[in-house]
């Protein structure tokens, strides 16, 4: 099988996964929500566990500290993953507002180029889909929004995938009609 086809069969999974998370947002934002969780507590024993193998008081237990929140947070996540999904929705909001705020200053930073408006409505965009959810702050939303943001990733990563492969076989063609012209 040549590559492109695997990139093409990977793309088209993933838009046929998109479209499944997209019909169960709720159930694909709890399994991020345990998926995040189980992650937490694996890097938090990894922390816990390099803690007693850093040198200096400090940094011990800075690096023992860390691993126990992080597994604080993971056990808390596994455990009641319906507030576990509004805190990681919490979150999300906050980088959407992070984000927004520092591309805004970004632009400032390029006015006079052509990047100035792009980055400006790219900043201000942030800031509105991050008052949106503030102000629709309702259980739905907050329990739908990250499976409605996942699934709009794996559409677009499966559309860039599915192009890619498309580009991938045409590109042996492009270079061979070069060196007979």
């Amino acid at each position: 099988m040549s590559d492109w086809i695997k990139w093409l069969l990977l793309g088209l999974l993933s838009i046929a996964f998109g479209i499944f998370v997209l019909g169960a947002p709720v159930v694909a934002s709890i399994a991020v929500t345990m998926v995040t969780g189980v992650l937490l507590l694996i890097s938090g024993g990894l922390q816990v566990v390099g803690g007693f193998t850093v040198e200096g008081v400090g940094n011990k237990i800075l690096s023992l500290i860390m691993g126990a929140v992080m597994l604080f947070l993971g056990w808390s996540f596994l455990d009641n993953p319906l507030e576990g999904t509004l805190t990681l929705t919490t979150v999300v909001m906050i980088l959407f507002v992070a984000g927004g705020i520092a591309r805004i200053i970004l632009s400032f930073q390029m006015r006079g180029t052509q990047f100035y408006w792009p980055t400006l409505i790219s900043g201000v965009l942030s800031l509105a889909l991050a008052a949106y959810i503030l102000a629709n702050a309702s259980i739905g939303l907050a329990l739908s929004l990250l499976g409605i943001l996942l699934g709009i990733e794996m559409l677009f990563n499966g559309f860039g995938l599915v192009f890619m492969a498309l580009f991938i076989k045409s590109a042996p063609n492009d270079v061979t009609e070069a060196k007979e012209a």
